[in-house]
């Protein structure tokens, strides 16, 4: 079954249409800034899973130094999926219609994490980043 997002405006729309793999919540000071949030919610998709089907022009990104970049509306500003060396790595959760089937969820960067946040009980927690070997 195909998953669909999309932007806060509604202009910018998206179909996935193969599975979304290793979900985790970021607490790095990184992705607290590019969210505007205490973490993103992310998961990685084949970029030959996701198709544009509405709003494509309206597409704008940002790539950083290290080569990771963010894609989102021009109108709304809504961060729809991030990128890698130009090619799209995986979406954020948020933007989703509907509710996905997600393996485990990981909590990573912790040790970064606003002193204000309250990670809840019970999740898969790292100190930074998971290596390879960590994922199933």
């Amino acid at each position: 079954m195909a998953l669909t997002g999309e932007c806060f405006c509604g202009e910018v729309k998206y179909e996935i249409t193969g599975p979304l793999v290793d979900p985790v919540s970021c607490h790095c000071s990184r992705c607290r800034k590019a969210f505007s949030s205490q973490a993103s919610n992310y998961a990685r998709v084949e970029s030959g899973n996701l198709k544009w089907i509405a709003g494509e022009e309206k597409l704008t990104s940002y790539v950083g130094k290290h080569g990771f970049g963010l894609v989102f509306c021009s109108t709304c500003g809504s961060t729809l999926c991030g990128t890698i060396d130009q090619s799209i790595h995986g979406v954020v959760l948020g933007c989703l219609n509907e509710e996905p089937e997600l393996e485990e969820f990981h909590h990573i960067f912790v040790d970064s994490k606003a002193s204000w946040e309250v990670l809840p009980t019970g999740v898969t927690k790292f100190s930074e980043g998971r290596q390879p070997t960590d994922r199933r």
